[in-house]
Protein backbone atom coordinates (compact mmCIF):
# COMPACT_ATOMS: atom_id res chain seq x y z
CA UNK A 1 0.00 0.00 0.00
CA UNK A 2 3.26 2.22 0.11
CA UNK A 3 3.80 4.36 -3.32
CA UNK A 4 6.74 6.00 -4.97
CA UNK A 5 4.74 9.39 -4.65
CA UNK A 6 2.78 10.86 -2.01
CA UNK A 7 -0.10 13.58 -2.28
CA UNK A 8 -0.33 15.69 0.62
CA UNK A 9 -2.94 17.32 1.42
CA UNK A 10 -3.94 19.58 4.56
CA UNK A 11 -7.05 21.53 5.68
CA UNK A 12 -8.70 23.10 8.34
CA UNK A 13 -13.10 22.42 8.85
CA UNK A 14 -14.96 24.76 10.53
CA UNK A 15 -15.84 23.43 13.83
CA UNK A 16 -19.59 23.96 13.34
CA UNK A 17 -19.66 21.15 10.57
CA UNK A 18 -16.18 18.99 11.55
CA UNK A 19 -18.34 15.67 11.92
CA UNK A 20 -19.90 16.19 8.58
CA UNK A 21 -16.45 17.04 6.98
CA UNK A 22 -14.91 13.90 8.01
CA UNK A 23 -18.05 12.06 7.37
CA UNK A 24 -17.54 12.95 3.82
CA UNK A 25 -14.28 13.03 3.60
CA UNK A 26 -14.35 9.35 4.82
CA UNK A 27 -17.55 8.11 2.29
CA UNK A 28 -16.94 10.16 -0.79
CA UNK A 29 -14.10 12.33 -1.23
CA UNK A 30 -11.04 9.67 -0.57
CA UNK A 31 -12.96 6.25 -2.16
CA UNK A 32 -13.50 8.56 -5.24
CA UNK A 33 -9.76 9.07 -5.59
CA UNK A 34 -9.03 5.15 -4.46
CA UNK A 35 -10.77 4.30 -7.69
CA UNK A 36 -8.70 5.98 -9.96
CA UNK A 37 -5.91 4.23 -11.53
CA UNK A 38 -2.46 4.43 -9.41
CA UNK A 39 -3.77 5.25 -6.27
CA UNK A 40 -2.57 2.48 -3.48
CA UNK A 41 -3.83 4.20 -0.35
CA UNK A 42 -4.67 7.14 1.78
CA UNK A 43 -4.29 7.52 5.32
CA UNK A 44 -6.00 10.52 7.25
CA UNK A 45 -4.59 12.33 10.00
CA UNK A 46 -5.27 15.30 12.39
CA UNK A 47 -3.05 18.05 13.52
CA UNK A 48 -1.46 17.82 17.15
CA UNK A 49 -1.58 21.63 17.30
CA UNK A 50 -4.62 22.40 15.35
CA UNK A 51 -7.91 21.54 14.24
CA UNK A 52 -6.33 21.09 10.84
CA UNK A 53 -6.99 17.33 9.36
CA UNK A 54 -4.02 16.02 7.14
CA UNK A 55 -4.31 13.05 4.05
CA UNK A 56 -1.64 11.26 2.88
CA UNK A 57 -2.63 9.61 -0.67
CA UNK A 58 0.16 6.71 -1.94
CA UNK A 59 0.83 6.52 -5.64
CA UNK A 60 2.93 5.01 -8.20
CA UNK A 61 4.03 8.16 -9.55
CA UNK A 62 2.67 12.26 -10.22
CA UNK A 63 1.35 11.08 -13.61
CA UNK A 64 -1.13 8.83 -11.69
CA UNK A 65 -2.61 12.65 -11.02
CA UNK A 66 -3.11 13.46 -14.91
CA UNK A 67 -5.01 10.34 -15.70
CA UNK A 68 -8.85 10.91 -17.14
CA UNK A 69 -9.90 9.30 -14.20
CA UNK A 70 -8.42 11.75 -11.85
CA UNK A 71 -9.34 14.74 -14.04
CA UNK A 72 -12.77 13.72 -13.40
CA UNK A 73 -12.97 13.17 -9.87
CA UNK A 74 -11.32 16.86 -10.13
CA UNK A 75 -12.98 18.36 -12.72
CA UNK A 76 -16.95 17.29 -11.73
CA UNK A 77 -17.28 17.66 -8.19
CA UNK A 78 -20.79 16.81 -6.63
CA UNK A 79 -22.32 19.61 -5.12
CA UNK A 80 -21.51 18.64 -1.46
CA UNK A 81 -17.55 18.40 -2.63
CA UNK A 82 -18.00 21.88 -3.68
CA UNK A 83 -19.58 23.26 -0.45
CA UNK A 84 -16.58 21.23 1.90
CA UNK A 85 -13.75 22.13 -0.42
CA UNK A 86 -15.14 26.04 -0.31
CA UNK A 87 -15.26 26.81 3.11
CA UNK A 88 -11.90 24.84 4.72
CA UNK A 89 -9.38 26.83 5.32
CA UNK A 90 -5.52 26.74 6.03
CA UNK A 91 -5.55 24.35 2.20
CA UNK A 92 -2.13 23.01 1.29
CA UNK A 93 -1.31 20.36 -1.16
CA UNK A 94 1.85 19.18 -2.13
CA UNK A 95 2.88 16.46 -4.87
CA UNK A 96 6.46 14.65 -3.51
CA UNK A 97 8.10 11.81 -4.98
CA UNK A 98 10.49 9.71 -2.53
CA UNK A 99 13.76 9.67 -2.52
CA UNK A 100 15.17 7.70 0.85
CA UNK A 101 13.58 5.76 3.29
CA UNK A 102 14.84 4.36 6.65
CA UNK A 103 13.10 1.69 8.64
CA UNK A 104 13.79 0.04 12.27
CA UNK A 105 14.71 -3.36 11.93
CA UNK A 106 12.67 -6.04 13.86
CA UNK A 107 9.57 -4.22 13.64
CA UNK A 108 6.40 -6.60 14.00
CA UNK A 109 4.11 -3.92 12.69
CA UNK A 110 3.50 -1.74 9.04
CA UNK A 111 5.38 0.87 9.88
CA UNK A 112 2.52 3.15 7.52
CA UNK A 113 -0.07 2.23 10.43
CA UNK A 114 2.24 3.88 12.83
CA UNK A 115 -0.20 6.06 15.11
CA UNK A 116 1.64 9.46 14.99
CA UNK A 117 3.02 11.11 11.84
CA UNK A 118 6.11 13.73 12.23
CA UNK A 119 6.49 15.88 9.10
CA UNK A 120 9.68 18.37 8.15
CA UNK A 121 9.73 20.31 5.55
CA UNK A 122 13.07 21.92 4.14
CA UNK A 123 13.47 24.76 1.63
CA UNK A 124 17.28 23.36 0.50
CA UNK A 125 19.12 25.74 -1.61
CA UNK A 126 20.00 23.84 -5.09
CA UNK A 127 23.87 24.20 -4.21
CA UNK A 128 23.38 22.34 -1.11
CA UNK A 129 20.95 19.59 -1.79
CA UNK A 130 24.20 16.74 -3.00
CA UNK A 131 25.30 17.56 0.83
CA UNK A 132 22.02 17.89 2.37
CA UNK A 133 20.98 14.53 0.88
CA UNK A 134 24.24 12.43 1.86
CA UNK A 135 23.93 14.24 5.61
CA UNK A 136 20.01 13.16 6.04
CA UNK A 137 20.77 9.47 4.59
CA UNK A 138 23.91 8.51 6.14
CA UNK A 139 24.04 10.58 9.15
CA UNK A 140 20.65 11.86 10.30
CA UNK A 141 18.06 9.04 9.49
CA UNK A 142 20.25 6.09 10.87
CA UNK A 143 20.40 8.09 14.08
CA UNK A 144 16.79 8.38 14.47
CA UNK A 145 15.35 4.89 14.03
CA UNK A 146 18.11 3.41 16.89
CA UNK A 147 14.94 4.67 18.80
CA UNK A 148 12.56 2.02 19.25
CA UNK A 149 9.53 3.80 18.64
CA UNK A 150 10.84 5.30 15.11
CA UNK A 151 9.67 3.24 13.25
CA UNK A 152 10.26 4.59 9.53
CA UNK A 153 11.61 8.02 7.93
CA UNK A 154 10.57 8.59 4.32
CA UNK A 155 12.63 11.44 2.15
CA UNK A 156 10.87 12.88 -0.79
CA UNK A 157 11.29 15.45 -2.81
CA UNK A 158 8.75 17.79 -3.73
CA UNK A 159 7.90 18.49 -7.08
CA UNK A 160 4.52 20.86 -6.97
CA UNK A 161 3.21 22.59 -4.07
CA UNK A 162 1.25 24.83 -2.76
CA UNK A 163 2.16 27.18 -0.48
CA UNK A 164 5.23 27.16 -2.98
CA UNK A 165 8.36 27.40 -0.23
CA UNK A 166 9.09 23.55 0.30
CA UNK A 167 11.78 21.65 -1.80
CA UNK A 168 12.08 18.43 0.83
CA UNK A 169 9.60 16.80 3.23
CA UNK A 170 10.59 14.04 5.54
CA UNK A 171 7.78 11.83 6.90
CA UNK A 172 8.33 10.38 10.46
CA UNK A 173 6.50 7.20 11.31
CA UNK A 174 6.25 7.33 15.05
CA UNK A 175 5.12 4.61 17.69
CA UNK A 176 4.71 6.67 20.46
CA UNK A 177 5.31 10.43 20.61
CA UNK A 178 8.59 9.71 23.08
CA UNK A 179 10.60 9.56 20.44
CA UNK A 180 10.51 13.16 19.79
CA UNK A 181 11.85 13.78 23.55
CA UNK A 182 13.69 10.46 23.07
CA UNK A 183 18.21 10.06 23.49
CA UNK A 184 18.25 9.08 20.19
CA UNK A 185 16.95 11.81 18.61
CA UNK A 186 18.78 14.59 21.09
CA UNK A 187 21.93 12.42 19.46
CA UNK A 188 21.05 12.90 15.88
CA UNK A 189 20.14 17.03 16.61
CA UNK A 190 23.70 17.29 18.02
CA UNK A 191 25.89 15.47 15.10
CA UNK A 192 28.61 17.71 13.71
CA UNK A 193 27.00 17.61 10.64
CA UNK A 194 23.70 18.65 11.74
CA UNK A 195 25.23 21.94 13.65
CA UNK A 196 27.09 22.86 10.75
CA UNK A 197 23.65 22.78 8.48
CA UNK A 198 21.81 24.40 11.36
CA UNK A 199 24.44 27.13 11.15
CA UNK A 200 23.55 28.14 7.85
CA UNK A 201 20.51 30.80 7.00
CA UNK A 202 18.24 28.79 4.62
CA UNK A 203 18.27 25.74 7.25
CA UNK A 204 14.76 26.66 8.83
CA UNK A 205 12.49 23.59 8.73
CA UNK A 206 8.87 23.29 9.37
CA UNK A 207 7.72 20.54 12.07
CA UNK A 208 4.67 18.77 12.23
CA UNK A 209 2.99 16.31 14.10
CA UNK A 210 -0.06 14.45 13.25
CA UNK A 211 -2.14 11.25 15.18
CA UNK A 212 -3.67 8.98 12.95
CA UNK A 213 -7.16 9.47 11.99
CA UNK A 214 -8.90 6.11 10.89
CA UNK A 215 -8.40 3.18 8.74
CA UNK A 216 -5.87 3.24 5.97
CA UNK A 217 -8.21 2.79 2.82
CA UNK A 218 -6.77 1.04 0.19
CA UNK A 219 -7.28 2.24 -3.62
CA UNK A 220 -6.86 0.24 -7.51
CA UNK A 221 -3.23 -0.22 -7.42
CA UNK A 222 -2.61 -1.74 -3.69
CA UNK A 223 -1.62 -5.20 -4.96
CA UNK A 224 1.01 -3.81 -7.24
CA UNK A 225 2.33 -0.98 -4.56
CA UNK A 226 5.04 -2.32 -2.25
Amino acid sequence: MQGSTILFSEMTPQPAWEAAFNTWYDTEHIPLRMACPGFASAQRYRASASASYLAVYEMGNAGDLRTPEYSKVKGEPSAQTRTMLGGVAGFTRYICNQVGEQRRGGLDADPLSAPLLFAVFFDVPVARRPAFADWYDHDHLPRLVECPHWWMARRFEVVDGDPGRWTHLTLHYLGDRAALESPERAHARASAARLAFAAEPWFRPEYLTFTRHGERQRGTAAAGSR
